[in-house]
């Protein structure tokens, strides 16, 4: 063997050596990282059979080893003083600190130490030196308050945090962790004041602050405090627009639009916005069917700024909330609805070049369609706005599901379903192509194909907005209800086809179905022979709310009532036992116009049923009943 050859060979036996010896290291490394793993696991398996000596016994060998440490030393500290060892637990964190003397947690550790043997003195002179020691330090502060806040010692995280603040003269620092804690404290005018001052520091934190207090502030209580604290923020600074702003968005939380008008009129002349807050007011006034103030607001905005640029749309505004009025009036007046139809065809012709124009087209379409018999008519409009290249895309999707409505009304199913997916592909992430996909689930619900409407909603229950979500979860819970009990899914067929023949405006035939429904029977055409025999109990209370609905819309307001209430006997914890309730207080109130029965019904409801989604609403309602927004129309 050369020389050469030789220093080879032994370079390779070294080298092999040496990965032979790595991997035994690591390999003892690894057993023993395995082995104080399972003592650890351990000792936590003794502090949860309440085994406290055996577990510190373990803590106290781990501890040995500072790997261990990260994973020991919350319970070790806490088993010490939970057994009273509380000189060896300080002598333990001066041992730690000794080798990390910058640690700051383990020198509020010794501090909790102090507070847990009674020495709360002690404690208390001990914490407040050492956040004065280290207020300057703002990173280093939020970790001390953060620490304070995860052993409950709430006021001392408050404190590192106020005490920070004011020695840096910073009064709009920390904002949103004093508001935490503050919630946390349940101090709720202190939390308040936080978000106000994180909203007034930019107006970019307005919104931030909005969904803040939309998350926190749950109870009448709390916005009704919130209020009284903007009314005395805008007295103390009344430059300072987003205590103005704050008010309205809190005003229409209580869903008191009546009020929020008259503050959104005050903001627009104050700031010069030329109607563009009272526009807001109207249109959400509108969307909670709050007719009048949605019309004050409307009017005030064409009246007072006749050449700005919200009047048109405060002239759609008005029609539409014309248009609500009317159709929510039961049972709805043909002549008001002619009367809208040539108030949208004035204005068309008026403003032939607006964008509003376009929208006034598809509205005078809807009321051919819906109300007039006239499909012939709506189509023909629905579709000038199609082939229009002034439509924006988003109108001409919407304009689109609106025709595959009018399709299915006269019985073209097929032409309904290509206009529907015909928007559902072209827009899948919005909410016109979500209202797309839910109409292609009601589409294949009508024809009796719930296993394809089902694929349809539970894509819908996760994927869109809360309104549409609603409607799909709706759907789909009837049809999970009505196909366990009865997997041919016969009955709940029946119902659709109701269903379907209400949509296309054969209310006679639908009467007489329901009819049949109730006894146990179904047919689509009168020949006996045709008819289907079931079990129907399970479709029995959307029957009722069916019905209750059509004779509402036909004016019959005591049979409607009498229906709704036999869903809150029969089924009073079914999925629409708090609708019955809520229906009835509305009947109440705007139909047969009894305001003690209404605000009778209404407490009974928020009594009832405090989490439904009509809970805010009712709440308005018996207070607006009650007298407690007394607004007179001139304010």
């Amino acid at each position: 063997m050369t020389n050469n050859s030789y220093y080879i060979y032994i370079n390779t036996l070294i080298i092999k050596a040496r990965g032979l010896l790595i991997g035994i290291f690591c390999l003892l490394s690894l057993t023993t990282y395995s082995q104080n793993q399972l003592e650890i696991q351990l000792a936590q398996e003794y502090l949860l059979k309440g085994e406290k000596r055996k577990a510190l016994e373990l803590f106290r060998e781990l501890a040995k080893n500072d790997v261990n440490l990260p994973f020991i030393q919350n319970s070790y500290l806490s088993t010490l003083l939970d057994l009273s060892e509380s000189e060896e637990a300080i002598s333990h964190l001066k041992k730690l600190l000794r080798k990390e003397p910058n640690n700051i947690l383990y020198r509020i550790d010794i501090g909790i130490v102090y507070m847990r043997i009674g020495d709360t003195a002690r404690a208390d002179k001990y914490f407040r030196d050492l956040i004065n020691e280290h207020k300057s330090n703002t990173s280093l502060i939020v970790t001390i308050s953060n620490y304070f806040a995860s052993k409950s010692l709430v006021e001392y995280a408050v404190l590192a945090l106020l005490d920070s603040r004011n020695s840096l003269s910073s009064p709009t620092m920390f904002c949103v962790e004093l508001a935490m804690l503050y919630r946390i404290q349940g101090q709720r005018t202190k939390m308040v004041q936080e978000y106000l001052s994180i909203a007034k520091q930019s107006s970019v934190n307005i919104q931030f602050a909005k969904n803040l207090m939309q998350a926190m502030l749950t109870t009448p209580e709390e916005l009704e405090n919130l209020e009284k604290l903007l009314y005395e923020s805008i007295q103390k600074e009344p430059e300072v627009e987003v205590y103005s702003d704050l008010l309205i968005w809190v005003t229409m939380q209580q869903k008191n639009f009546s009020a929020s008008f008259v503050q959104a009129r005050a903001y627009d002349r104050r700031y010069k916005k030329l109607g563009e807050k009272c526009i807001e007011i109207a249109k959400v006034a509108l969307d909670n069917d709050d007719f009048e103030t949605a019309t004050r607001s409307y009017n005030y905005v064409i009246k007072e700024y006749p050449t700005g640029p919200y009047f048109l749309q405060a002239q759609l505004g008005l029609m539409r909330a014309h248009e609500a009025r009317v159709q929510k009036t039961f049972p709805v007046v043909i002549d008001s609805v002619r009367k809208l139809v040539n108030d949208y065809t004035k204005f068309i012709e008026q403003y032939p070049n607006n964008g509003n124009s376009l929208e006034a087209q598809r509205s005078k379409a809807i009321l051919h369609s819906g109300y007039l018999n006239e499909s012939d008519s709506a189509i023909e409009l629905l579709s000038q706005l199609v082939r229009n290249p002034k439509t924006p895309m988003q109108l001409k999707a919407k304009v689109k599901l609106d025709l595959g409505d009018i399709f299915l009304t006269i019985g073209e199913p097929w032409e309904s379903s290509l206009l529907y997916s015909q928007v559902e592909k072209t827009l899948q992430e919005s909410q016109v192509g979500y209202e797309a996909k839910l109409k292609n689930a009601k589409l294949s619900y009508f024809k009796g194909d719930f296993r394809l409407a089902q694929e349809h909603l539970d894509i819908l229950k996760e994927a869109t907005t809360r309104e549409i979500a609603n409607d799909a979860m709706e759907l789909s819970m009837r049809i999970k209800e009505n196909i366990a009990l009865d997997s041919v899914g016969e009955a709940l067929k029946a119902f659709a086809s109701i269903e379907l023949l209400l949509y296309q405006n054969k209310t006679a035939q639908a009467y007489r179905a329901i009819e049949l429904l109730k006894q146990g029977t179904s047919t689509l055409s009168d020949s006996i022979e045709s008819r289907t025999t079931f079990a129907n109990h399970a479709i029995l209370d959307d029957v009722y709310w069916l019905e209750a609905n059509l004779r509402l819309k036909g004016g019959e307001f005591e049979r409607s009532v009498s229906l709704l209430q036999q869903i809150r006997d029969e089924y009073p914890n079914d999925i629409l036992a708090d609708d019955a309730y809520f229906l009835q207080g509305e009947i109440y109130e705007r139909h047969i116009l009894d305001k003690e029965k209404a605000m009778e019904i209404y407490r009974e409801f928020l009594n009832k049923f405090p989490g439904s989604v009509f809970a805010a609403e009712a709440r308005k309602r018996f207070r607006v009943l009650r007298g407690d927004f007394n607004i007179t129309p001139n304010q």
